[in-house]
């Protein structure tokens, strides 16, 4: 086994020292050396790189490598020493690899030098394309082809195209380029120089080169400036395609540019005279034209009412009575309407206008044909539980209170209300229009007098009458007088005493006393029975003097009753609304 080992190291030692007598310390293998054609034989050509032996290569790689079909005994190529000899002691060479190791040399020195070089693109491959630099295959990015997204790259393919390297590795046999660091380069200088020609207002020609929804991209010289799609035009466009196409000559105005982020900012509709110019004298406030809807949103229509003009209809504006009706279901887009100027600034570029100015007001239309008082005929729409809807014409609606349905129900609790069905046609009486408010009052039981008119003018105030109590409520409780009229107490006005003053102290049917403190319009007389107590204690005080002359507050009471017709019968059977110490007093 050593001696095995031994005859290997001295080969290798051999082989070394060969070398190092012909060629230096310097390893041959892996270099590109120089050698000379001495024979050419079959297909082969014999080539010596001044090793022990030569080496062979086919005549077409060198053909190739030549880009001539002359190869002549003498001449000196560039060969690679893959191997320093073989098995037959003859070096490995190779032209290609020779060729393909000057193309790496002369990358690195670009790549060092940050040198532009040029390729062909050849293919595509996965997440980019194949690029061919003199035969030596790069890897170019999707991302790296341009500026831009480009759809379709099939004009930039088998063309040559300046790239630069941006990064090597020989041992995985990788090179990466980018076209568009070039391109941006390239960019950044040709606008540098653009940008110092350039200044605000100057008018210049450029070509269209891509449309997107929110504009155009003009290239003015080498760089390219924003055509936004609100210059293009003084009047609304809809779609930047329709006002300009790709590969278009365009005239544009610089509106603004930043030499420091390079954005240009162009302008078409600068080049003619603003429409909106003197538009108060154009437009008058007040006066009617003719326009056509070019849009609809939540809020209003858009008109034009000429070339670059649009004014704004809001919602409220555009219908008299249909006020909650979305516009797009009351007009569509290019309708031909008629509108009133409200209102025009030039400077603001703004008008409004309305449509339901062009008309007459139906609620003063109304006002003006029915004077308050009138009798008119409307259709049922609705019925709540505070009001009925009339229908008064096609398009205004009136409403008619539950107050003013009937007088039953007011003046006298025992009748009921008038029933109304929807779709019926009946007759009102026109109580009140506010055409500002947009409301009109009616009313039904206008249509005959007030059959309670007489009866209440028999009942005047801090009158004392007799009652029923006939319902009651958290408010108070609803009395049922004589000839059928209607009182009604507050739950303050049932008795002198805190604890007392709740309507659940009177019970259904019972006979109560009280005092009149007025008489309602709807004939309804508001009742009090506290009032009544502290007048007639007030009386008997002042008749029969202060409790301090002897005489118990209870005899004083009572003579007062006597005094005022009212029967100890009577007096009992109204002692449930009295206070609890009047009572007890009474009895004593």
């Amino acid at each position: 086994m050593n001696t095995v080992n031994q005859t290997k190291n001295q080969k290798t030692s051999f082989a070394e020292m060969l070398q190092e007598e012909l060629f230096g310390t310097e390893p041959l293998e892996g270099k590109v050396v120089k050698g000379t054609i001495i024979n050419i034989k079959n297909d082969k050509a014999m080539i010596d790189v001044g090793l022990k032996s030569e080496g062979r290569i086919f005549v077409e790689d060198i053909k190739t490598l030549k880009g001539t079909d002359n190869v002549t005994i003498g001449e000196t190529v560039d060969v690679f020493v893959e191997k320093f000899e073989d098995k037959n002691g003859e070096p490995i060479l190779s032209i290609e690899k020779a060729k393909k190791e000057a193309v790496w040399n002369e990358l690195e020195k670009n790549l060092n030098s940050d040198i532009t070089v040029e390729g062909v693109i050849i293919g595509r491959t996965r997440g980019g394309f194949s690029v061919d630099i003199n035969g030596t295959l790069a890897f170019l990015p999707g991302s790296q082809v341009d500026l831009r997204i480009i759809k379709d790259i099939t004009p930039l393919m088998n063309v040559k195209q300046p790239l630069k390297i941006l990064k090597m590795d020989r041992a995985r046999n990788n090179i990466v380029v980018s076209r568009r660091s070039v391109l941006e380069a390239s960019r950044f200088e040709a606008k540098a120089e653009v940008m110092s020609k350039l200044s605000e207002g100057m008018i210049i020609e450029g070509i269209v080169k891509n449309i997107t929804e929110y504009g155009a991209f003009v290239d003015i010289g080498g760089v390219d400036g924003l055509l936004h799609v609100t210059d293009m035009s003084w009047k609304r466009v809809h779609s930047p395609s329709s006002v300009v196409t790709v590969g278009d000559t365009v005239k544009v105005v610089v509106l603004k540019f930043n030499t420091e982020n390079g954005r240009i900012s162009l302008g078409m509709k600068q080049l003619v005279t603003s429409p909106w110019e003197n538009i108060d004298q154009k437009y008058i406030v007040g006066e009617k034209y003719k326009g056509k809807i070019v849009n609809i949103t939540d809020y209003g229509v858009f008109v034009e009412i000429g070339e670059g003009i649009e004014g704004m209809v809001y919602m409220t504006e555009l219908s008299w009575t249909k006020k909650n009706v979305p516009p797009s279901k009351l007009f569509n887009i290019a309708d031909e309407i008629e509108v009133m100027v409200l209102e025009a600034d030039s400077e603001k570029r703004k008008i409004s206008l309305s449509v339901k100015q062009c008309t007459a007001n139906p609620w003063k239309e109304f006002s003006d044909n029915h004077p308050i008082g009138s009798k008119i005929k409307g259709i049922v729409k609705n019925a709540t539980e505070f009001g009925i809807f009339i229908g008064v014409s096609e398009e205004l609606d009136g409403m008619i209170h539950m107050s003013d349905v009937s007088w039953k129900g007011t003046g006298n609790l025992d009748d009921k209300q008038k029933p109304v069905q929807k779709g019926q046609e009946i007759e009102v009486v026109v109580l009140d229009i506010n055409p500002e408010k947009e409301r009109i009052s009616l009313g039904i039981k206008q249509l005959e007098a007030n059959p309670y008119e007489e009866a209440t003018k028999k009942v005047n105030k801090n009158d004392v009458v007799i009652g029923e109590v006939i319902s009651t409520q958290t408010s108070g409780a609803n009395i049922k007088l004589e000839n059928g009229l209607a009182g009604f107490i507050k739950k303050g006005d049932i008795s002198r005493e805190k604890m007392r003053q709740r309507s659940d102290t009177l019970g259904i049917g019972e006979k109560i006393e009280a005092i009149v403190l007025g008489i309602e319009k709807s004939g309804v007389i508001n009742l009090s029975i506290k009032e009544l107590e502290l007048q007639r204690e007030k009386e008997a005080v002042k008749r029969f003097g202060s409790t301090d002359s002897g005489a118990s507050l209870g005899d004083i009471l009572g003579a007062a009753m006597v005094s005022a017709n009212v029967s100890v019968e009577d007096t009992q059977k109204t002692t449930a609304a009295k206070p609890k110490a009047t009572k007890k007093l009474a009895e004593e």
